[in-house]
């Protein structure tokens, strides 16, 4: 089995692969301070959770777009099973390349998302990955990252907003009933919600006419990626563990 890691600014995903499939899924806080013995620790627990011993595992790779805390995990993955995690990054000697100005300033979450798109689609694909930031990526069916866009994630904006007005109560991100709220946290709910929504689609769409290639895929992922599916009329495909996916394909590459 390979265990595989996706090191965002307020989450961090996990995946145990057996094979190509996902055996087992964890989420864990990033912005928790951890030793890498306490590290150790915690991904001990979570594999015998899963009735997994570390020696079942024999492999790990890690993707982190915050340095310190991969880091630390690595030093955590390497000490509990003996060997140093493949890292994916701008920098890994992996099959794609990254059309744009500063290629590594890339974000090694949109590497993964390169990887795993032109490895298990090879089309035109726009990758929506919906975390504290929502980016769209911009990959071809050869493999080249050209490009995207960066904006504020849905929680983030709905902190934003929390925070700068102190009249305002924070209110979870669910999908709203209807969009005319009737009370304060209601409209909130529904301006957070389906400005984000909206948002996305029409993001989408300006990407698609200046892009101009014939219908390019558009794949969903992020862990708010589900929720808002109902309700983003772009999303053709959601893979919530498409970045993970692309994880463990570049640990295969670069171990195999």
């Amino acid at each position: 089995m390979i265990l595989v890691f996706d090191v965002g600014n307020t989450e961090t995903t996990a995946a145990l692969f057996d094979g190509d499939d996902v055996h087992s899924h964890w989420r864990l806080t990033t912005s928790l301070p951890r030793t890498p013995d306490e590290f150790g620790l915690l991904l001990r627990h979570l594999l015998e959770t899963k009735q997994t011993e570390t020696g079942m595992v024999r492999g790990t790779a890690i993707c982190s777009v915050v340095p310190p805390v991969g880091q630390t995990l690595t030093s955590a993955c390497h000490d509990l099973f003996g060997t140093p995690p493949a890292i994916i990054d701008a920098r890994a000697a992996l099959p794609i390349r990254l059309e744009v100005d500063e290629p590594f300033t890339v974000g090694a979450d949109r590497v993964a998302n390169t990887l795993a798109a032109s490895v298990l689609r090879a089309r035109d694909t726009i990758v929506v990955d919906l975390g504290t930031a929502t980016t769209y990526d911009c990959i071809t069916a050869d493999g080249a990252f050209i490009g995207g866009i960066i904006q504020p994630g849905v929680g983030t904006s709905a902190e934003t907003l929390f925070r700068r007005t102190s009249q305002l109560a924070a209110t979870e991100i669910i999908p709203p009933q209807r969009v005319i709220g009737t009370r304060t946290d209601e409209c909130i709910r529904s301006g957070v919600f389906f400005g984000a929504v909206d948002s996305i689609d029409g993001l989408v769409g300006r990407i698609k006419r200046e892009w101009g290639v014939p219908n390019p895929l558009v794949i969903a992922t992020g862990g708010l990626a589900e929720t808002v599916r109902p309700y983003c009329t772009s999303f053709e495909e959601v893979d919530p563990y498409l970045t993970l996916r692309g994880v463990k394909i570049g640990y295969d590459i670069l171990r195999g």
